[in-house]
């Protein structure tokens, strides 16, 4: 009785431990397919010619400037573009350059106009 009794222990204890083998490999599993369906949903997209170029010209205007400062709606007219296109331009400046940028809010006036300032090296 004792040996049969021995016997089914081992036999659960053996069952608990595949159990949890296979309980881990399937949670690795789900942790694998969730990052392969969130590299597939949201792919990491290297800027566009166009927005490159803006930005390049974004850096060109600001390095001519004494202050190395611009206003946003300056830089809409300068490139011709709207206020999605121009955060993009502005975005991927920011990303890609070497020099350091702050976007800052007008202190006095219309606090919703921002200009964009080249921080010295």
């Amino acid at each position: 009785m004792r040996a049969e009794v021995e016997g089914l222990r081992n036999k659960v204890s053996s069952l608990e431990s595949l159990q949890e083998s296979e309980i881990s490999r399937l949670c690795v599993d789900i942790a694998t397919d969730r990052r392969r369906l969130a590299a597939l949903e949201h792919p990491i997209k290297e800027p566009g010619k166009t927005v490159a170029f803006r930005a390049e010209k974004i850096e060109k205007y600001l390095l001519s400037r004494q202050d190395h400062r611009a206003a946003f709606e300056t830089l809409k007219g300068m490139l011709q573009v709207d206020n999605i296109r121009l955060n993009e331009a502005i975005k991927v400046l920011i990303a890609t350059s070497d020099h350091s940028y702050v976007i800052q809010k007008e202190k006095t006036g219309d606090k919703r106009k921002r200009s964009l300032i080249m921080l010295p090296k």
